[in-house]
């Protein structure tokens, strides 16, 4: 019960900080700044990356982008710069992804920790300040409404899951995900979509549901990912600065991986209301 407490009040913090701030450009970029921070030296332990030039790389990146972006200047190359990084990002992402499902380890060669940091977690971060930033105008709706979804369908995943789940879905690295949790989880994400369509007004149920969709898979392989990285780290959880959740990297693995493909579908259906 003390546990259950204390992974309450800590997740309540947590989700009261992101409220408070999502309202407020600048006290977005500010939060997430220090989010990405905390969980870039989550991850380089992680990857078990020494250096300290990610998080220099993470703060020119991030702010250099966010503010570039908080400047609405269409003309300036900002629209070119940022299809070069989302190439890039989902481009190391698919090769993630194929390194979950066709390697052992995650192989983490020199080179490839500092790819990593930069465009697996930099990167995601400058695509959750683009998401509330979308086609220029502030609305963090958006971004409230892809983080809603994110804790929704891992909820309903953990519950349907927890009740009802025998199928396992990745044994190898996350032997308490089943394929019935996937499901449960993906079939309240859906739901949720309606209402957040409903009652933001920022794009229709359909959109929505797309979303919906692209969260509870590409949130569930994030987090897949980033369990394969704590297992060959040999540890449980990528921190403790959340009693009860472990580290902020834990909380925020499915959001980060979902950002680019998120925005992705955002800039190919811009007009979408």
């Amino acid at each position: 019960m003390k546990e259950l407490s204390t992974r309450a009040i800590s997740g309540a913090l947590y989700i009261s900080l992101l409220i408070l701030c999502i309202y407020w450009q600048y006290a977005l970029v500010v939060l997430f700044l220090g989010f990405g921070l905390i969980c870039m030296a989550e991850f380089k332990k992680l990857i078990q990356l020494e250096s300290k030039s990610p998080y220099i790389v993470f703060a020119l990146m991030y702010l250099g982008f966010s503010f570039w972006c908080l400047s609405f200047s269409e003309d300036s190359g900002f629209n070119e710069a940022i299809q070069i990084l989302q190439v890039i990002t989902i481009f190391v992402q698919l090769l993630l992804i194929k390194d979950l499902f066709s390697e052992k380890t995650i192989p983490l060669f020199n080179t490839k920790r500092y790819i990593l940091t930069t465009f697996y977690l930099t990167s995601s971060f400058i695509f959750l300040i683009l998401i509330a930033n979308n086609n220029y105008e502030f609305t963090p709706l958006l971004l409230l409404g892809a983080f809603i979804l994110v804790w929704v369908n891992d909820t309903g995943a953990y519950l349907i899951g927890k009740n009802f789940g025998k199928q396992k879905l990745f044994p190898s690295i996350s032997p308490k995900k089943t394929v019935e949790g996937f499901l449960g989880g993906l079939f309240f994400a859906c739901l949720t979509s309606y209402f957040i369509a409903k009652f933001t007004g920022t794009l229709n149920f359909t959109f929505w549901l797309i979303l919906s969709i692209t969260v509870s898979v590409f949130g569930t392989i994030g987090d897949l990912i980033e369990s394969k990285f704590k297992r060959q780290a040999n540890v449980k959880d990528s921190g403790v600065i959340m009693p009860g959740h472990g580290g902020l990297l834990d909380r925020l693995d499915s959001i980060i991986f979902v950002a680019p493909f998120f925005y992705l579908l955002l800039r190919l259906f811009p007009h979408v209301s």
